[in-house]
């Protein structure tokens, strides 16, 4: 289900994104056209991608999801309407990899938060998860590549 978790120090990365307050099951309805409005943007000023597509939660999702969708850059944009700088921090996390479709990670990361718990390490409820592949590049979504970052504190 994943790779074998890893502790990890990541390095703070610029990023350009749309950040979302949205019931978990309206998330199709909103993903693709921030996506769109991200990339629009981002290479309307002629700026570079830098790395793959993430979602950024600021909190364990509950009856609604806060999270920034975004991407890497090679440098800040000029902010237009919703579509802002931001970064993914500088941070300790626990680290893995899942691989399949995207509804198997609603079994990956209670895996993941299970073996953070397991090994002692504690919590901020904040995480990431970059989208290793583009699924219009794949041939089945068994091949879809997730990378998981769950921050993690010292107790």
């Amino acid at each position: 289900m994943i790779t074998p978790p890893e502790v990890i120090n990541t390095q703070e990365i610029a990023t350009v994104v749309i950040p979302l307050i949205i019931p978990g099951r309206d998330m199709p309805k909103y993903m693709d056209p921030a996506i769109q409005e991200i990339i629009k943007t981002i290479t309307g000023q002629g700026i570079n991608i830098a790395g793959p597509m993430f979602s950024y939660h600021h909190r364990r999702p509950s009856d609604t999801f806060d999270f920034e969708i975004g991407f890497p850059v090679s440098k800040a944009i000029k902010e237009e309407g919703r579509v802002i700088n931001s970064k993914l921090p500088a941070v300790k996390v626990v680290r893995s990899v899942y691989q399949g479709p995207y509804e198997g990670l609603s079994q990956a990361w209670p895996a993941l938060q299970k073996w953070v718990r397991e090994n002692g390490h504690g919590e901020n409820g904040k995480f990431w998860e970059s989208y290793q592949n583009n699924p219009s590049e794949v041939r089945s979504p068994s091949e879809y590549r997730t990378e998981l970052n769950w921050i993690v504190t010292e107790l």
